[in-house]
């Protein structure tokens, strides 16, 4: 497995602050020396403010950078910049783009701009099946020899009993990880939005959540049938957790991912019809937005991932029904965690910086980010008590349409150290 960076000498510099790494176990006041893109030294340290946090940098598994084919919503330079800022040292992009990422020589050509043009190291997935049509395996042998970090039809569901096991078979070979969108077409058909309570009283059609458990179900099912790893995308529901708890516990390889929006939003949001808070998956009641905090707090959800989703501003700006699915999140995601779980004692913040960092690192299994001696310096420094108010020109990201826009938010990115660079911050 390949990540990929701009060519350029490695930083010298100190950070000062309370460094907390679940992996290693430190909650503790350092000096952290790095000298040649490696951490050399950790140095007791007095005086310092318990809100001034130094952590392994995060990594985002699930990231669209609109490239090839939109570079007026994103680019990998301007994807990457606004990932520097989040405090990431590393992503992994969705290949859904135009044209899909379903070949060698496609992928050969991201990893090439990647290297000239990323802020911090970036990896690609590849299609699971040809234009992500569902109905013929890409050469997955070809695309992981050309780098492919893993494979997804992200944004389309392997609807194909058929050709998933096909793929999962063909990964023993390939030593390929599935990554899978979770969505039965049949049942969330044109579906707006989370079928409840809020879309009948809108007026507007459902899609309900047995949509993306009975998928799970099923894919979990044939993973463990063909005992290969699988990873399950942006869960949405309480029974979808359920689903992956219990595979856990019969030894199915498994692991999953939840985004911010649906850790802390519920459907009610949609009632503004602000086409900010339409996501794909949708927004869910708050009874599965409670499960989803649970789950991460035990560990059933391994990993908080985005869905770094930018749309062109007239793609938004239309009614909710006529408006395409997601949102931005690279550069608020640490920051709304903390304003909403971490700061009222809902989640820990050791167990928040683990399932950004090593949770997702381990999921695709990249190396893990950890604050140590010896170790390349992948570290973000934080100000927990920090409040700064989301704007639109405040971001990196070519796109604004976030669903935080004019919230003020309590926890700042101020440096983020990426393969042993400063790419954020002075």
């Amino acid at each position: 497995m390949t990540l990929f960076r701009r060519d350029a000498p490695p930083d010298t510099l100190t950070l000062e602050g309370r460094v907390v790494d679940p992996v290693e176990g430190i909650d503790a006041a350092l000096r952290v020396v790095v000298e040649d893109g490696v951490v050399a030294a950790l140095e007791p340290l007095t005086g310092t403010s318990a809100a001034r946090v130094i952590a392994p940098a995060f990594v985002d598994p699930h990231v669209h950078l609109r490239t090839p084919g939109r570079e007026d919503e994103e680019t990998i330079a301007s994807g990457t910049a606004a990932a520097a800022a989040g405090g990431y040292c590393a992503i992994l992009a969705m290949p859904n783009t135009e044209p899909v990422v379903d070949s060698a020589a496609v992928l050969r050509a991201l990893v090439e701009r990647a290297r000239e043009e990323a802020v911090v190291p970036t990896g690609f997935m590849a299609a699971i099946s040809k234009g992500q049509r569902g109905e013929e395996l890409a050469e997955l042998a070809d695309l992981a020899a050309a780098g492919a970090v893993a494979f997804t039809d992200d944004g389309r569901p392997v609807v194909s009993a058929g050709l998933l096991r096909r793929a999962l078979r063909y990964g023993t070979v390939a030593d390929a990880l599935l990554a899978l969108h979770e969505e039965d077409p049949a049942l969330s058909a044109d579906g707006q939005m989370h079928e409840g309570a809020v879309s009948a009283a809108l007026g507007l059609s459902g899609w309900p959540s047995l949509a993306e458990s009975t998928m799970i179900e099923r894919d979990l099912a044939l993973a463990a049938y063909e005992q290969r790893p699988l990873h399950i995308m942006h869960v949405s529901a309480a029974a979808s957790v359920e689903a992956v708890r219990a595979a856990k516990a019969r030894g199915t390889l498994v692991t999953a991912e939840v985004t911010p929006h649906h850790l802390c939003l519920t459907d009610d949001v949609v009632r503004t019809l602000d086409p900010n808070t339409k996501m794909n998956p949708p927004l869910r009641a708050a009874a599965d937005r409670d499960a989803l905090v649970e789950g991460l707090r035990d560990g059933t959800l391994d990993c908080v991932a985005t869905d770094h989703a930018p749309h062109a501003r007239h793609e938004k700006d239309v009614p909710f029904e006529e408006a395409p699915f997601g949102v931005t999140g690279l550069e608020t995601a640490f920051a709304v965690l903390n304003t909403r779980l971490v700061r009222p004692g809902t989640v820990p913040l050791a167990t928040v910086l683990e399932r950004m960092s090593a949770g997702p690192a381990r999921a695709f299994r990249l190396p893990v980010p950890r604050v140590a001696v010896g170790e390349q310096a992948n570290l973000v420094l934080l100000d927990l008590d920090e409040e700064w108010v989301v704007r639109e020109d405040s971001f990196r990201s070519r796109s604004v349409n976030s669903w935080l826009l004019g919230e003020t938010l309590t926890g700042r990115v101020l440096q983020t150290v990426a393969g042993g660079r400063l790419v954020h911050g002075a």
